[in-house]
């Protein structure tokens, strides 16, 4: 089945076709970052409209790297949410367009539980139960996957995704969006132990996360007690790297102790992980120096952002379990991730 897959949940767009959920013959992301760093985020209006100046020219772009015909494509698979209601709605309707005038069926996709198909995509045997960990700009949360498309929630955030904390810490020390890869890069020039941060803890939930009283921390140490995001720093230049690196070792370690923990207590046989802070290398280096017992898998290179192979991928197993979506199917800000 030769699935063509369309992503415009926040500010990239991108196209794939996959072949039997797994093999993927053409690939292409167009990033807007440069464009809302000016921003220090993602503008919504902006990233729709430029959405809709540049998903026509991918999906040809697309076709014609596989050499493929719209007459070969089985299937539409499009991202659903959760996501910037605008931008949803530009793909939303762009794969209806498609599916009615090529006469083909539409699924709809979980944008988060495609993250952790990510992982699972080019392996060639899948370990269940598993544990499922995201952690991305807009989302951080911990899950029993039981199969492809069976999950039960363990720990999430109560506020802040861990990708949206390292993009607000980067935005306090003056460094540019998204902040994610600016502050790694910084932290290589700090010692880790330099400021006694310390991670969040939710009371009576264990499992969860919470990176709001770290960033406070941050803010406290960056420009003084009783401050606020928009005073001077207080700091010499070079404790911004001190900031960096502390903070990173904090908010990366809260997330590797509770994965490692979690997959004791809940009998996990292995470890699948998606979204954009899997980049991180310090991330990848504290999973491996704990040495789990059990295997842990990666986003393939080019998988692990936002990005429309992940939903070809998972949309295959999404209609192979319940079919299509009609063309009445909405877009979704918020999707719980269950059954």
């Amino acid at each position: 089945m030769l699935v063509l897959g369309i992503e415009t949940t926040c500010d990239e767009t991108s196209c794939a076709l996959v072949e039997d959920g797994r093999k993927i013959l053409a690939h292409q992301i167009y990033s807007q970052s440069e464009m809302h760093n000016q921003f220090g985020g993602v503008f919504p209006e902006l990233a729709a409209r430029r959405h809709l100046d540049v998903l026509i020219p991918l999906l040809k772009e697309t076709l014609s790297q596989a050499d493929v015909s719209q007459k070969e494509i089985d299937l539409i698979a499009v991202a659903k949410g959760p996501g910037l209601i605008g931008a949803l709605l530009i793909g939303l309707n762009t794969a209806k367009t498609l599916s009615l005038a090529w006469k083909k069926p539409l699924v709809g996709v979980n944008h988060v539980e495609a993250h952790l198909y990510a992982a699972m995509m080019e392996q060639p045997e899948l370990f269940f139960p598993a544990l499922g960990v995201v952690i991305s700009g807009g989302h951080t949360f911990l899950t029993k996957i039981l199969d492809v498309g069976d999950y039960e929630l363990i720990g999430t955030t109560v506020d802040d995704a861990i990708g949206e904390a390292f993009d607000k810490v980067a935005s306090l020390l003056g460094l540019s969006y998204p902040g994610g890869p600016e502050i790694e890069a910084l932290a290589k020039l700090g010692d880790p132990t330099y400021f006694p941060f310390k991670a969040g803890r939710v009371k009576e939930q264990p499992w969860d996360f919470s990176f709001s009283g770290l960033k406070t921390s941050v803010l406290y140490a960056a420009k003084g007690a009783n401050t606020t995001k928009n005073s001077p720093l207080c700091i010499k230049e070079e404790e911004k790297a001190h900031i960096a690196a502390s903070f990173q070792a904090v908010a990366l370690g809260d997330i590797v102790q509770k994965s490692l923990r979690a997959v004791k207590e809940f009998g996990c046989r292995a470890i699948y992980l998606g979204g954009g802070v899997t980049n991180n290398k310090q991330l990848r280096a504290l999973f491996a120096a704990q040495n789990p017992s059990i295997p842990l898998f990666w986003p393939a290179p080019g998988l692990s952002l936002d990005n429309a192979a992940m939903i070809a991928g998972l949309g295959y197993h999404t209609f192979c379990k319940k079919g299509g979506d009609l063309l009445s199917l909405e877009p979704m800000t918020r999707i719980p991730l269950g059954k």
